[in-house]
């Protein structure tokens, strides 16, 4: 493999460049796609909205300040041919970030396809539908991992006889790292959601046996490249070793074009800092080096994050900056005209054995305990990341693993990318009362025998153990919401609570907690019992790990803490506040939906007579939000520059304390 290439002038073919967006309504969507496809984009990564991604409809009440802010509404297949109009879906490969209602988002476009006479052979892209990660990192789950992991199968086997060129699941490590994972833990977790679902598969009969191997080798991966550039080189390239000997021993599979690694990437968003980030876009080009470099590990999709996105939605040229990044990267070096550079190397053969031997130590502890549903369920996954997250925050905090403008080196100039009005994109406050007029109206108009009988259709299917696919493209074409998919599945299959991780998580004795827990242990006696905290996830937002790091350092200061996990509507965070007698709220919002749910939680407080319970909030809150939200009766407003927990906990006992004197 290595060396120059042999032919003259050879290059290889450049991955695929994608940006991963989407807002507010199908339309918007669609000018941004067309637009990013002019400017050479050769893929679309679509972000839907968090009732989409759920299951809900956007008059439901969890979808309250929710419609369009992190994704583009889709409630049924009236958006969907805005969303991809003008574009011709045999020619383009698109990705969905879907995972739990991916049946219904592919049923959706595949409904498109048919109609526009796009045959379904030809179509290509991915539906992310890898419903394990969510319970642990994400939290856009609805049903028990079982009948997930039939839906799963289900899409596997139709995409494999009506459109073998789609991959039906992209096993997703990216959110793990988000989460906290280790390099050990990104592979052997990933790797190990991949043999769940294969070994479903396998044993469903859905998938006849001469034609498992092809089913294997339209499993893809999408990953996530962190900072530490050697590591993330040498971690794809035993994700490449690993998974070809699993195919090989585990799954017999014989042709090696079947057992090849196929992954996209989006380099790490988590890493992003609010502090100086103009310095991002250094961070962003070193991490998608690690995974173009090594040619035996190269991505075949690429999407980069915008140098904004800590502050909030980016704009088209936030996104245009990123695409040219890939773009001189391809077509400007010349790196697509080698072999692989790192074949041979001691120093990266070393690394890689190292990470392929404890990511199969981690692999056998998975299988030993029955899996990684079993691992799910016991939530000893979940421990392990909110765990390692928690020692990674830890090593910010203390200095010990420095971030250049926030933890060093923070003395900067104002940076004159981040100034003026329109300097992030913002989701207009008319879009939910829109795509709630829009869903009335399409309900009006379509046949409602045709709905109730595809309906009936899906749920005997659902029921009976039949593949949902065929029905669920049937309710797309009768005009089925996406909000009456979900009902009729959650019926059939009921819904879950995924293991919050965060009782079971180990205890930090640190020294310097030693003083916080003092000061708890003052009010506490004042109070007459100990420091009750409410740390609630209102709205769909799923991204919990901010909230359960919060969670955990409270209780090692020495507070009582309640934590329900994600999806709570502002009235069951109330009723807790008050059945709990909890002395603070925490609110922890990361969607972009902060001023509509924070707001109907002061205002039911206040009705329920909770006013004198002070509430403080978290999330990517741009100053203009924050200041609302403090004019609404909040007493402090936290966001990712405010990385140091214990001193956030110190603030809260302050708050507690100033309250209690006030009320004396």
């Amino acid at each position: 493999m290595s060396g120059v290439n042999d032919t003259a002038g050879a290059r290889d073919k450049p991955w695929i460049f994608r940006t991963y967006a989407g807002h507010s309504s199908a339309k918007a969507s669609n000018a941004l796609y067309r637009s990013n496809l002019a400017k050479g984009q050769t893929g679309l990564s679509v972000a839907f909205d968090l009732p989409t991604q759920t299951g809900y409809d956007p008059d439901h009440a969890l979808a309250r300040g929710e419609v369009g802010k992190v994704g583009v509404s889709i409630a049924h297949i009236g958006d969907m041919r805005v969303l991809f109009d003008q574009i011709p879906l045999d020619q383009m490969n698109t990705s969905m970030t879907i995972n739990a209602t991916a049946a219904w988002l592919l049923a959706l476009y595949v409904a498109v396809a048919d109609e526009t006479g796009a045959e379904r052979a030809k179509l290509t892209g991915t539906t992310q539908n890898d419903i394990i990660k969510e319970y642990l990192s994400r939290g856009t789950y609805v049903f028990p991992p079982a009948p997930s992991l039939k839906l799963i199968t289900d899409v596997i086997s139709w995409t494999g006889r009506e459109a073998p060129k789609f991959n039906p699941i992209n096993v997703c490590s990216y959110h793990l790292q988000e989460a906290g994972a280790t390099p050990t833990q990104e592979l052997a977790f990933a790797l190990a959601t991949a043999i769940a679902v294969l070994d479903a598969a396998r044993d469903s009969g859905a998938i006849p046996k001469e034609e498992f191997p092809q089913a294997v080798g339209r499993i893809s991966f999408f990953v996530n490249a962190g900072m530490r550039f050697v590591t993330e080189i040498c971690k794809m390239r035993a994700f490449v070793e690993l998974w070809d000997e699993i195919c090989e021993t585990r799954y017999g599979v014989e042709d090696p074009k079947y057992r090849r690694f196929r992954y996209g990437v989006q380099v790490n968003s988590l890493g992003l800092t609010e502090s100086q980030p103009e310095n991002n876009v250094y961070r962003i080009l070193l991490e998608m080096l690690a995974v173009t470099l090594s040619k035996t590990a190269r991505a075949r999709a690429v999407q980069l994050p915008a140098w904004n996105e800590a502050l909030g939605l980016p704009r088209p040229w936030d996104q245009q900056w990123s695409l040219r990044a890939q773009q001189i990267l391809a077509y400007e070096t010349d790196l697509l005209e080698y072999g692989d550079l790192f074949d041979g190397s001691v120093v990266v053969e070393a690394k890689v054995e190292a990470l392929k031997t404890a990511a199969k130590e981690e692999l056998a502890r998975i299988d030993a305990m029955g899996g990684a549903v079993a691992a799910i369920e016991s939530s000893y996954m979940k421990q392990q990341l909110v765990e390692s997250n928690g020692k990674r925050l830890a090593a910010i905090e203390k200095g010990n693993q420095v971030v250049v403008g926030v933890n060093r080196y923070t003395e900067t100039e104002p940076s004159p990318l981040t100034t003026g009005a329109g300097a992030v994109l913002t989701v207009p406050e008319t879009v939910e009362a829109e795509a709630v007029e829009s869903l009335n109206a399409w309900r009006a108009s379509r046949d409602e025998l045709a709905v109730a009988r595809t309906l009936a259709e899906l749920e005997a299917a659902a029921r009976e153990g039949r593949n949902v696919m065929e029905p669920s493209i049937s309710c797309a074409k009768a005009g089925v919401t996406t909000g009456e998919w979900g009902e009729t599945l959650r019926r059939v299959f009921g819904e879950y609570r995924a293991p919050t991780g965060v009782g079971q998580a180990a205890r930090s004795s640190s020294e310097e907690l030693a003083e916080i827990r003092a000061e708890v242990d003052a009010v506490s006696d004042r109070l007459g019992r100990r420091l009750k905290f409410l740390v609630g996830k209102p709205g769909l937002d799923g991204h919990s790990n901010g909230a359960e790091q919060i969670a955990m350092r409270a209780r090692d200061c020495g507070m009582e803490v309640v934590y329900e996990g994600i999806r709570l509507t502002p009235a069951e965070i109330v009723n807790a506040a008050l059945e709990e007698g909890v002395h603070v709220v925490g609110l922890s919002v990361l969607s972009g939906s902060h001023i509509a749910l924070v707001g109907e939680v002061m205002e039911r407080m206040r009705k329920a007579g909770l006013d004198d319970v002070p509430v403080v909030v978290g999330g990517i809150i741009p100053t203009e939000d924050a200041e609302t939200l403090k004019a609404q009766g909040v007493a402090a407003v936290y966001t990712p520059k405010d990385f140091r927990l214990s001193e956030i906990m110190r603030q809260i006992v302050e708050i507690v304390a100033a309250g209690q004197a006030e009320a004396a």
